[in-house]
């Protein structure tokens, strides 16, 4: 790992019992404020993917910092994936379990049909959101090419839910 993105990692605080007891809530803001460590980690969470995908899907609402930077990044237009209430004229939605309640996620009809689409998100868990997430992206008419994140827990199993899954870092 290079230097920025081990500074990146260094940045990421982890807050106990947020939102809830027993949930470590992965706080991105202080990288998020470090330009050279922000650079570093939209790269990584391009690279493996250049050229493949249309447009970046980013899920609601640290995923949307991340995916808007790797969509000016890569040249691509953004697809923001949000709560439920959140968008005026929703086109889809789907509803799904996550790790501390359940949750709607709503988007936009927005993307040419058959785009191929990048899915971002700032942390894999469980894996709910992202499943969810894929599952919107096709009722709109995209394809998920690649799934990027932030960091990944992997004590908490999502990989095994979602599949194949490019992480920064894991925890």
């Amino acid at each position: 790992m290079n230097a920025a993105l081990e500074r990146a990692q260094s940045l990421i605080r982890t807050i106990p019992d947020y939102p809830e007891a027993g949930v470590l809530f992965r706080d991105i803001t202080p990288l998020l404020a470090d330009a050279a460590a922000h650079r570093a980690v939209i790269d990584s969470m391009i690279e493996p993917f250049a050229g493949e995908f249309d447009v970046v899907a980013g899920v609601e609402a640290r995923g949307f910092l991340l995916a808007g930077a790797i969509a000016v990044a890569a040249n691509v237009g953004l697809v923001p994936i949000r709560k439920a209430g959140k968008l005026p004229r929703p086109a889809a939605a789907v509803s799904y379990t996550l790790e501390y309640g359940t949750a709607t996620i709503e988007a936009h009809d927005d993307m040419k049909p058959g785009a191929r689409v990048l899915l971002v998100d700032d942390v894999l868990a469980t894996g709910g959101t992202l499943v969810a997430a894929h599952e919107l992206v096709s009722k709109l008419g995209g394809t998920v090419v690649a799934t990027s994140v932030l960091m990944e827990l992997e004590a908490l199993g999502g990989r095994a839910v979602v599949g194949d899954v490019h992480s920064v870092f894991t925890a």
